[in-house]
């Protein structure tokens, strides 16, 4: 099976417009999954809505992503976060 033509996946952050919250999580369209979160999801984004993408970072597999989502997630979560959104490193 050929992957080159494999779309990429993205890490993204979403940040709440009413309060201090953050979302990270992967996908291959990080907009759509925006408008999900804004408009259809059920869960833990209903209650902090709207959202609006402050991050993403294109990588080749899904496996990648998720290492990246998870590294985001198992350290200190919004002091990271904003470290990634000005710019730094995972």
């Amino acid at each position: 099976m050929d992957n080159s033509a494999q779309a990429p996946y993205f890490l993204y952050i979403l940040k709440s417009a009413v309060v201090a919250r953050y979302y990270v999580g992967i996908s291959t369209n990080p907009h759509r999954r925006l408008e999900y979160h804004n408009g259809f999801e059920k869960g833990f984004t209903s209650c902090y809505r709207p959202w609006r993408i402050v991050y993403t970072k294109a990588y080749s597999s899904k496996v990648e992503a998720h290492v990246a989502e998870k590294t985001v997630k198992e350290r200190k979560r919004s002091r990271m976060i904003e470290r990634l959104i000005g710019g730094g490193a995972i």
